[in-house]
């Protein structure tokens, strides 16, 4: 059964690391520099946890990273899961449910994004204030996993506004511009076309990217407190002259790196 796999995951981490953990971070594509700053390290190869799926992407490595960052306790996934590589949702949001297990209260998550909105440009660090995702098959189907949260889950603050507000006071400390924006996830892996931009735009959508929501709904039915982080890596479909590519995408990511690093930091200094 699926509640054994979570449980048989959760125990094999706490074998490695017995400690409790305060956060946990999802990286996204070319993000994974952020794990490199993290002290006295533990590597947990995704293969090596019972039932967990294996990153096919590049610029996800596939390791589970356990450590210190600004005072606190992290377990960071360098490379995460797609519902596009062919996992179902239950795989694509099975760490979440595995931190959730562990005790782990808090979950940073970060994507690389395309940008809807005109202000919106390569480079810029959105934290996500919402999410629209009604193309996208609910996670929470099925038989209801009721040691972590109700049938019926309530998604009026899935990005946590308190986590949201500190976001934007740790920015002003470091002198990272960050601005707010509203999530459209995509099923992919193609690029969305120009008419899909052009109707979600209308529909209220700023980013729009492949991950991140489905992990969002889990965090939120286990009552984890969620802060989103996007980067903005290209302009969508349809809104500037360049042909989009995966390739594109981690360049702009890793552009950002430093700001990004910096920001997670004070940030986890700050919760």
């Amino acid at each position: 059964m699926y509640i054994d796999e979570i449980y048989a995951a959760r125990d094999y981490i706490q074998s490695r690391y017995k400690n409790p953990i305060d956060v946990a971070i999802v990286l996204g594509s070319g993000l994974g520099p952020l794990a490199d700053v993290i002290n006295e390290p533990v590597e947990i190869d995704y293969k090596d946890i019972p039932y967990f799926p294996v990153s096919t992407v590049p610029g996800h490595a596939g390791k589970l990273i356990i450590g210190e960052i600004g005072g606190k306790t992290v377990a960071c996934m360098k490379g995460r899961f797609h519902f596009y590589e062919g996992y179902d949702m239950q795989k694509v949001t099975m760490p979440i449910r595995v931190f959730s297990a562990l005790g782990i209260k808090n979950l940073i998550v970060t994507n690389a994004c395309g940008g809807v909105r005109d202000d919106l440009n390569p480079g810029q660090i959105v934290i996500i204030s919402d999410h629209l995702s009604f193309m996208m098959p609910s996670p929470l189907r099925g038989p209801n996993l009721d040691d972590f949260g109700p049938r019926f889950k309530d998604m009026t603050d899935v990005y946590t506004s308190t986590l949201r507000s500190l976001a934007f006071e740790s920015a002003k400390k470091v002198n990272v511009d960050v601005k707010e924006g509203v999530y459209c996830f995509f099923k992919g892996p193609q690029f969305e076309t120009p008419a899909e931009i052009r109707a979600f735009k209308t529909l209220g959508a700023d980013m729009v990217g492949m991950s991140t929501v489905p992990e969002a709904i889990v965090a939120r039915h286990s009552d984890m407190k969620i802060l989103g982080i996007s980067l903005v890596t290209n302009k969508a479909a349809g809104l500037s002259s360049n042909e989009l590519n995966h390739i594109e995408v981690m360049e702009a990511a890793n552009s950002a790196e430093e700001r990004l690093v910096k920001l997670v930091k004070q940030i986890l200094e700050d919760m």
